[in-house]
């Protein structure tokens, strides 16, 4: 008997602890080299532990819902029973494509809601299995409802019934919890401030229709808004490096460098990965990379290290129809930017009234080192440079 040991990855400097979230083999099943073992969740990613070889699990240690540490023992594998069992490694090999259709998310709602995720039929992407799904498969089969005749006179609505409003507790998954406390921290911490200006966005709409066919063509990737909006940051971050700067106690941090994170959100919650490097990033590099970020924190396959940093960090609610927030800072940075939807509006030119598409922006900062008159001026520098865009590709 060969015996290997099955343990939590290293955890980054900055993570104490991780939660098992949901084991996808049970004592006696057969694994295969490379297969998921378990979903494992710490307060920024959702981590899969594959098995580093094929064989049999015969211990686990550490059950779903456990707190575990930093190379951690929560299971053992026998690699000699691999030829013993062939026809049960090759019904874990089905079981794992089938599972591998349904989000760590899902199955975890699956397991509070005793819902086999497996065997439901799955209504998004790729047949993908969703939340929806699961709590269709949870919920109860409705009672036909008993047919009478309309009344002819106008009835009063009836109460709704008390014995049927359901309730339904379910924890907060380490990534929410460190989302929620991070927030608080924010607004504990930091003297938040929100300023805010509105951009005739035509100019930049006027180059992206130009040039987007082209754009797409020679690289590959859809010419969107977000190259401008952070390259426009960067023209501002420039001009007024106290934004691009944090604090650390009673010391201020200027960094000679622009890591600028990008708000995702996702069904898994707010994660926040980092462009390294913006100013040196070409508009196809930036584009590229935030359709990265944007797919793979679906899948919960952000790294650690992606998610670490930053200087300044940008934040679309326009994606979701917002037309104004207040955005709250990624401590320790100092400023965030809210970008919101852009909307034809009335606004008055040379005394003349016109309809212009207008994006209304914010800029939250932390007064304790930036003061308003610099928050205005950095963001009137990024007006500034999305409504002449050729200052961003002349570097101007």
């Amino acid at each position: 008997m060969s015996i290997i040991e099955v343990k939590v990855p290293q955890l980054s400097e900055s993570v104490s602890e991780a939660t098992l979230v949901t084991w996808h083999k049970q004592v006696g099943d057969a694994v295969v080299e490379g297969e998921n073992l378990i979903d494992v969740e710490t307060d920024k990613v959702v981590m899969e532990l594959p098995a580093s070889k094929s064989g049999v699990l015969t211990k686990i240690l550490k059950g779903n819902g456990d707190l575990v540490g930093s190379e951690e023992l929560i299971a053992l594998i026998d690699t000699d029973a691999v030829q013993a069992k062939p026809a049960a490694a090759a019904k874990a090999e089905v079981k794992a494509e089938v599972v591998s259709a349904v989000p760590p998310s899902v199955r975890k709602l699956a397991n509070e809601l005793d819902v086999n995720a497996a065997s439901l039929q799955g209504s998004g992407r790729s047949g993908r299995v969703t939340k929806e799904d699961v709590l269709s498969a949870a919920a109860p089969a409705p009672v036909a409802p008993v047919v009478k005749a309309a009344p002819v006179a106008k009835a009063a609505p009836a109460p709704a019934p008390l014995g049927n409003r359901p309730e339904q507790r379910v924890p907060m998954t380490r990534i929410r919890q460190r989302i929620a406390e991070r927030l608080i921290q924010s607004q504990q911490n930091a003297a938040i401030l929100t300023t805010f200006n509105e951009v005739n966005m035509q100019p930049v709409m006027d180059l992206r229709t130009k040039y987007k066919d082209a754009f797409e063509k020679k690289h590959g990737v859809k010419l969107g808004f977000s190259c401008f909006f952070a390259k426009a940051s960067v023209y501002a971050l420039q001009k007024f490096p106290i934004v691009n700067a944090s604090v650390d106690g009673t010391d201020i941090i200027y960094h000679g460098y622009f890591d600028i994170g990008i708000a995702i959100g996702s069904e898994r919650g707010l994660t926040v990965p980092v462009l390294r490097d913006v100013d040196k990033l070409s508009f196809a590099d930036i584009e590229k990379q935030i359709s990265d970020f944007g797919a793979r924190a679906k899948l919960g396959k952000l790294t650690m290290e992606e998610l670490t940093g930053g200087t300044f960090s940008i934040s679309n609610g326009g994606t979701f129809g917002s037309m104004l927030s207040t955005p709250i800072i990624n401590p320790p940075q100092a400023a965030i930017l809210g970008i919101h939807a852009t909307k034809d509006r009335v606004v008055v030119e040379n005394g003349q009234m016109v309809i212009r598409p207008i994006n209304y922006l914010a800029v939250s900062y932390d007064h304790r080192i930036i003061d308003g008159r610099e928050a205005v001026q950095f963001l009137g520098a990024i007006k500034e440079a999305l409504e002449s865009p050729e200052r961003l590709l002349l570097d101007l």
